[in-house]
């Protein structure tokens, strides 16, 4: 069975695109803004950490950088939750965003184990 998955460089990058759609159309009140721009920073950081990360030099440096992939991928759950309580009427437009922000941490959970386990051979 083929894995129709895009690449998680190309998965990180439209996580960020969709999320900064989904920031400019908040509302201009206070507590919305600052929600999203914590979202947007989160958010974006996670693809831009993971191609640092993908260009590693070491294993040790590779999970390193994962670990600042995984935190930000967290973030970007805890900000989408934040929203989710203070905008309760757009849950369904962030139901698909906080499905993949949780994908996401898991993979980059999984990732980093995996990098931080003993090297076999």
């Amino acid at each position: 069975m083929p894995d129709h998955t895009p690449p998680l460089d190309e998965r990180t990058q439209a996580f960020a695109v969709a999320v900064i759609r989904f920031v400019g159309s908040l509302r201009a009140v206070p507590a919305e803004q600052v929600l999203g721009r914590q979202l947007l920073r989160a958010a974006s950081a996670v693809g831009a950490n993971y191609r640092a990360a993908r260009r590693a030099r070491s294993r040790r440096e590779f999970a390193a950088r994962l670990a600042v992939v995984l935190e930000e991928s967290d973030e970007s759950v805890y900000w989408l939750e934040l929203v989710v309580a203070v905008a309760a009427s757009r849950s369904a437009q962030l139901a698909p965003l906080l499905q993949e922000a949780r994908e996401l941490r898991a993979i980059f959970a999984t990732a980093l184990r995996t990098a931080k386990a003993p090297a076999r051979g």
